[in-house]
């Protein structure tokens, strides 16, 4: 643990405010300069109208973006719906980049070779992604070429919206969130001859640390009592159709599909695991983002827009039928809806309407949106925990080089939303599920609370 102490412990996680934050001046400086945007939420109140009445009002002059095109990858899961509306109702438009593409990836790691080929080489210039994804990029660890490819986090587009789900093998013990069957149902497995089947969509990603969380915290090691094997978002369904797999952890739609269909159950949402926990974000390659300033400025105020509008309630309805389409996420209305509206049949009799922990896109103050960089932290030390990085990582200078919190913050002045900018680019103190808090003033802490881990 010494080499730890070196890095994590000895560095503290929270000079925050001095690595990010700009001054008022300078936030109405770059307000004063975008002023059509702020007109417009004035106008309007809120960018929830439909696109016929959003007159493109493009930023201009010193303002205009250096070009008109952006490629973006997408994977289908629910919370990519941002991108998704971003372009479907001219919010990209609006803000003078009619040309962006919205493009569906097949896999985590299809996002992750396209980013290193970038658009002039027929890949993307950023991405709907799983939130550790840019900094295992930044740090090289999982590009093709293990060099680093520098990327930034623009914005969190969402809070919440995973599932834990198992086949109905699992039905009868009823394993939930907490389950000390869980252990039990492990070791017979192992004691036969064969593992705990679980899956998740990219190592080092959000869904293999919220799986590797929940068996660890209920006593089963993911290295040695299970084995966890990536299956990319749409796949997860017909993986458990076939009866390969115990679990998987994803985002919606496909844990209600599953549901849908009765060949499992949702055994926990990620919200009960950590309430209002972070998840995707929206990423840009840090070159692309150098050379087109403005262009990524005006990317991330449409993106913005778009999460306000996914978050109003009477948009949900268009929003589903949108993204239903096959070019999208090729699932149907009843598989996307429920759960962003709250609603949660678990498949094993319970159920949830109107809950606080279904998928959120923004919110008016101390906003979903904002990149918090103690979220960061964690993710960065959960890697460490896990082994996908090494102990001596200098986690303040990596949050520093790739979190760009303060680019959301002139985008959100500029977009009247000043009020959704926190205090802090710290979100102090979380708790989980199983009691356990992080402290981003000493990450060192909270690994060593953990019995359970890869790290020596």
């Amino acid at each position: 643990m010494e080499p730890v102490r070196s890095a994590i412990a000895a560095t503290p996680a929270y000079p925050y405010q001095a690595m990010s934050n700009l001054s008022r001046r300078k936030f109405l400086i770059t307000a004063a300069g975008s002023a059509a945007g702020a007109l417009w939420l004035a106008a309007c109140g809120s960018p929830n109208k439909k696109s016929e009445d959003q007159a493109a009002s493009p930023a201009g002059g010193a303002e205009a973006p250096e070009l008109k095109a952006a490629t973006l990858g997408f994977i289908a899961l629910t919370d990519a719906a941002p991108l998704i509306i971003a372009l479907e109702k001219g919010f990209f438009a609006k803000h003078g980049m009619p040309e962006v593409k919205v493009v569906k990836q097949t896999s985590w790691a299809a996002t992750r070779d396209n980013l290193e080929l970038g658009s002039s080489r027929g890949g993307i210039d950023g991405a709907h992604i799983l939130t550790p994804m840019p900094y295992l990029l930044t740090a090289g660890k999982i590009t093709k070429t293990k060099k680093p490819l520098p990327m930034v986090i623009l914005a969190r587009l969402n809070v919440n919206g995973q599932g834990l789900s198992l086949s109905n093998e699992f039905l009868a013990d009823k394993v939930a969130l907490k389950s000390p069957k869980l252990k039990e149902i492990a070791d017979q497995k192992k004691a036969s001859g064969k593992l705990l089947k679980a899956a998740m969509t990219f190592p080092g990603g959000t869904h293999d640390l919220w799986m590797r969380y929940w068996l660890s915290a209920n006593g089963v090691d993911p290295n040695k009592d299970a084995d966890l094997v990536v299956v990319p978002p749409p796949q997860m369904v017909a993986n458990m159709q076939t009866g390969t797999m115990d679990t998987f952890c994803v985002g919606e739609p496909w844990n209600q599909r599953l549901v849908n269909k009765k060949l499992g159950y949702t055994a926990a949402i990620t919200g009960e695991l950590w309430k209002d926990h972070p998840e995707k974000a929206f990423s840009l390659r840090a070159d692309w983002v150098q050379q087109n300033p403005k262009a990524a400025k005006a990317l991330l105020m449409a993106v913005q827009e778009a999460q306000i509008w996914c978050q109003d309630p009477s948009n949900l309805d268009e929003l589903c039928e949108i993204t239903s389409k096959d070019k999208y996420f090729k699932a149907s209305v009843s598989d996307i809806k429920p759960r962003l509206a709250g609603t949660f049949d678990f498949g094993d009799g319970r159920s949830v309407t109107d809950s606080p922990l279904r998928m959120h896109f923004w919110k008016d103050t101390d906003s979903y949106s904002f990149p918090y960089k103690s979220h960061d932290l964690w993710f960065l030390t959960e890697n460490i925990r896990w082994g996908y990085l090494p102990p001596n990582t200098d986690t303040q200078a990596l949050i520093a080089q790739v979190n760009r919190s303060d680019l959301w913050k002139e985008a959100a002045i500029a977009i009247g939303q000043e009020k959704a900018i926190p205090a802090s680019d710290s979100r102090g103190k979380e708790t989980f599920f199983d009691g356990i808090v992080f402290d981003p003033e000493n990450p060192k802490a909270y690994l060593d609370s953990q019995k359970i881990k890869a790290m020596s």
